[in-house]
């Protein structure tokens, strides 16, 4: 036989639920198949239509004007949530059901299954009021949002609005109408964006305009009553500002003053020139002209000289010219130092008079400056109101530009057409998901079976759920009498029980035990049976083997040997100590047995008696092996006395029947220091029951090889 391993991965214990269960699984599956194929062909087809839109993040730039609207960052998300936002909005399906009239169509609430509504409208309530329209109009609203999808193309700038009724001329005509009317909602609310803005700017405008108003007439009438007045100058990069007209007085005496300074010194530099001559002498034509002379006589005597003495009369003559010109010209150098000393006077006298005037234009503006500080308040005040006034009226220019562009930034890609193939219900779809839900409710279900079924079916769940070691698997045989099919020593039910005694032989350092007991949770198990196979493959290997029938209450193993009860281990422990006159040997296998015997009022007190123990021993001395058939352990107490005289025990389980539970509370009533449980022995196993194959185990027999052979 197979040994049987300790744990599975989870997966080969799921497939091994699923193999065990299979036809709840496999009815489960087409059950739910069947059903999902008649809610198929009961579903009402629908339809489904689709628009795909373009949503820029800027409109486009006709003018170059900023709007009202601040611009979209490129990495900026929120501009499109928004946009998704806007398109599942309930205002923009209640204007569609307003625009299309939805709230007095009858077959659109019908279809939607608003049968309410739909009654009143047939019922012809055409006096309704406001509040019942407001109504209808809020459900209409609420079943296109509920029949409505709007689903982004990723990475892109595309959206999918898409609705889907039994109606595909109307899923279509719904479809047309959200996209159109919503870019009429997007250009509306940019207009009234703009709108807004130009009444807040109107109204920021007069309200500028009168404070610069006032702001100018209070600087006037400060100017008017200090007497400042300003005129304009032009600064530097050409633009004009004002000046205080004693500023301009000012600076224009400054420069007279200066050049009379000027004029000053440059005259009394020509006053104090050395010797007389001066620029002006030396420029002067009449005192040239004399010299001239002067020199040319000077000249026509120092001829005659050098012929005549001095005294000579015409040289005489010659000196006298001489000396008259020489007069000649000091008087002319007297006049000009006498001009000289006149315009010196006049400059000195105009740069008096000039820096007088002066002193007293800066006294004037020093005065100016304090009596201008209030004056400069009230003029920055009056130039900031004419900004702010200029820059408001230039942004109203702006936004009435810009507000009257009609470019919008969406734009409808492909228009909703009408459906041709209905979109829902989908046949394979249904069916794959019902057989895939058949298989997750038939896969729940063999779970719950498989938990609520608590009888062991796996051999390895000896050793998970009871602790055991699994001593062999012995499988049902479709002979009713298997006592027969023991004499068979060719059968497959040899072979097992073959294999159970080769793994009871290491159970001991001396091989199979010597004294053994064989019990079970509860009768019918298969217990005796196991008896007297273990017994009877002993034989075959030539061992002395005595079988002792314990189940003095009910009896098995003297039918087993065809032998008789009438003496037994009850007379033996009622007092009798003739043991050889309680052995039977059974007449062809030469197997020895102690049969129960009559039937005592309470076993349990004999088996509490030595004499059992007694029994034991005295049997071990005469035969290899003493193998005692003990009673069912659930509900008596014979099975623990007989357990702790043994040297081992055998706990027999049925599988497919026996309950993990009980048999886990009959291994906790053997549980003593004095019990040794050897192992379990799973019988009457059924591999096509079973959650993995075990047939192979038993499909090869004597034969088998010869018949390939030949």
């Amino acid at each position: 036989m197979r040994q049987v391993g300790g744990s599975s991965s989870a997966l080969a214990h799921y497939l091994r639920i699923a193999k065990r269960w299979k036809w709840l699984l496999i009815g489960s599956v087409i059950l739910s198949l069947i059903l999902g194929l008649l809610v198929t062909l009961l579903m009402t087809p629908k339809f489904t239509a689709t628009s795909v839109l373009e949503i820029q993040r800027e409109s486009y730039r006709v003018v170059n004007v900023q709007g009202v609207e601040p611009e979209s960052n490129p990495v900026d998300l929120e501009f499109y949530q928004t946009q998704y936002g806007l398109l599942r909005s309930e205002t923009l399906a209640r204007r569609v059901a307003t625009d299309l009239r939805l709230y007095n169509n009858a077959a659109f609430f019908e279809m939607f299954g608003a049968s309410e509504v739909a009654d009143e409208l047939r019922e012809g309530v055409s006096g309704a009021s406001a509040a019942q329209r407001d109504e209808r109009v809020r459900v209409a609203g609420e079943i296109l949002l509920k029949n409505v999808s709007i689903d982004p193309d990723r990475l892109s700038r595309l959206v999918a609005v898409r609705f889907t009724s039994p109606d595909p001329a109307l899923s279509a005509q719904i479809v047309n109408a959200w996209t159109k009317l919503f870019i009429e909602t997007s250009l509306g609310r940019r207009f009234e964006a703009t709108s807004y803005a130009r009444k807040f700017l109107e109204d920021r405008l007069v309200q500028l305009r009168q404070r610069l108003q006032e702001s100018e007439r209070t600087l006037v009438a400060y100017a008017a009553n200090q007497r400042i007045i300003n005129i304009p100058a032009n600064a530097q990069g050409g633009a004009t500002v004002e000046r205080p007209l004693v500023a301009e007085d000012l600076a224009s005496l400054n420069a007279e003053l200066n050049a009379s300074t000027a004029a000053r010194v440059a005259a009394e530099s020509r006053l104090r020139g050395s010797g007389g001559l001066t620029i002006e002498a030396l420029n002067n034509s009449a005192i040239s002209d004399l010299r001239t002379r002067r020199a040319t006589i000077a000249s026509e005597r120092a001829k005659m000289l050098t012929q005549f003495d001095p005294s000579y009369p015409p040289a005489q003559a010659l000196a006298d010219q001489v000396a008259e010109i020489d007069r000649a010209i000091e008087r002319e150098e007297g006049r000009v130092r006498d001009t000289l000393r006149t315009n010196y006077a006049a400059a000195s006298e105009r740069e008096s008079a000039l820096r007088s005037r002066v002193q007293t234009l800066k006294g004037d503006l020093l005065d100016l400056r304090r009596r201008t500080i209030q004056y400069n308040i009230y003029e920055r005040e009056v130039d900031t109101n004419r900004q702010l006034y200029d820059a408001l009226l230039q942004r109203y220019k702006e936004i009435g530009v810009a507000g009257g562009v009609g470019v919008n930034n969406i734009s409808i890609v492909d228009p909703a057409q009408v459906p041709e193939d209905p979109s829902s219900p989908r046949l394979l779809i249904n069916l794959l998901v019902a057989g895939l839900l058949g298989g997750g409710i038939g896969l729940g279900l063999a779970l719950l079976r498989d938990q609520a079924d608590e009888a062991i079916s796996d051999p390895r769940e000896l050793e998970m759920k009871l602790g055991l070691p699994l001593l062999g698997t012995i499988e049902r045989t479709g002979n009713e009498d298997p006592i027969l099919e023991l004499e068979d020593p060719k059968s497959a039910i040899v072979e097992a029980y073959f294999s159970v005694q080769a793994r009871l032989a290491f159970t001991t350092e001396r091989g199979v035990p010597k004294t053994l007991t064989v019990t079970s949770t509860r009768p019918g198990e298969g217990k005796s049976t196991t008896v007297y196979a273990l017994a009877r493959t002993l034989t075959r290997t030539s061992r002395n083997v005595v079988v002792v029938d314990s189940d003095m209450r009910s009896p098995s193993q003297h039918e087993l040997f065809g032998l008789g009860n009438d003496r037994g281990l009850s007379n033996f422990l009622s007092g009798i100590d003739d043991l050889s006159s309680l052995i039977q040997t059974h007449p062809s296998n030469g197997l020895s047995l102690i049969s129960a015997g009559p039937t005592p009022p309470n076993a349990a007190e004999l088996l509490t008696s030595g004499r059992f123990g007694q029994l034991i021993d005295e049997l071990a001395e005469k035969f290899d092996h003493v193998i005692v058939d003990a009673p069912p352990v659930m509900g008596l107490a014979d099975t623990p006395l007989i357990a702790s005289r043994v040297e081992g025990c055998i706990f027999v389980i049925e599988s497919h029947k026996t309950r993990a539970t009980m048999a886990q509370v009959a291994l906790s009533r053997l549980h003593s220091p004095s019990v040794r449980m050897l192992g379990g022995l799973l019988t009457m196993f059924d591999s096509k029951r079973a959650d993995y194959g075990y047939s192979y185990e038993y499909g090869y027999s004597y034969g088998e090889r010869d018949g390939k052979a030949a």
